[in-house]
């Protein structure tokens, strides 16, 4: 039996211990939440199962199976992103499986918006030109630049969603996608359908990254602080502690 005489002295420990590891605050109102604990304080995101249902279910399990816990934000980039989720801490690790992006083209506008107008996708319009004409050197490219720049024009009036779907992506129109404003939590990736375990959080709004990138959870204002601590320490050093999943839905 815990004696009166320091019975609160125990229970304000516990009640430090647990502030430690829940000391963010998950907002009182229906959702999924994650809360990424760190070393530099907690993050605390929504997620959105409705918008990227498989995402976020591999995103929930791991967090669950510890997969998270101990692994360090190996690429900040100020103005940009803080990235995580990869156990070796090099950028190539991942869970051991790749699975698709859960992207909709129509959510995002994509199918209207002509490529060549976003002004972010001039790496995948040259690409297509290139895999069209079948340009394979530089000295082909200067012996067909002027076919290839004609190929570019026509290709730079096709939606953003066309030309991507040249590179290789596809879409679920029927997914409410979200958008990769500032604090998006996206999908890492070397490609198409190259998901595993790594996961990115915007410091900045990233338009150039629609349709490229699988978006499925939104940090919660009170946590810029901490992302931007996080990112201002440099790469390799930061790193989640833990992942708590709290499902109010």
């Amino acid at each position: 039996m815990i004696s009166s005489l320091w019975r609160p002295a125990v229970l304000s420990a516990i009640c430090i211990s647990f502030l430690l590891q829940c000391g963010a605050k998950v907002p009182d109102r229906k959702g999924m939440f994650a809360v990424i604990h760190t070393d530099k304080g907690d993050l605390v995101a929504e997620l959105f199962p409705e918008a990227a249902p498989k995402t976020v279910e591999n995103f929930v399990k791991l967090s669950k199976d510890g997969f998270y816990d101990g692994i360090i934000f190996h690429r900040v980039i100020p103005q940009f992103m803080a990235q995580t989720g990869d156990p070796e801490g090099t950028g190539r690790g991942g869970p051991g499986y790749k699975f698709e992006d859960e992207i909709s083209a129509t959510a995002l506008g994509l199918d209207k918006m002509k490529a060549g107008e976003a002004r972010y996708y001039d790496r995948q319009i040259q690409a297509a030109a290139f895999e069209k004409l079948g340009i394979t050197s530089q000295a082909e490219l200067d012996r067909r630049k002027q076919e290839v720049m004609r190929e570019i024009q026509k290709i730079s009036d096709m939606s953003v969603e066309e030309v991507l779907e040249l590179a290789g992506y596809s879409y679920q129109n029927n997914l409410p996608s979200i958008p990769g404003n500032k604090g998006a939590l996206g999908m890492a990736n070397s490609g198409p359908n190259t998901n595993g375990s790594q996961f990115f959080i915007n410091q900045v709004d990233t338009p150039h990254l629609n349709g490229l990138h699988t978006f499925f959870g939104q940090l919660e204002p009170d946590g810029f602080e901490i992302l931007d601590k996080i990112i201002e320490a440099g790469n390799g050093n930061s790193k989640i502690n833990s992942i708590e999943i709290v499902d109010k839905r």
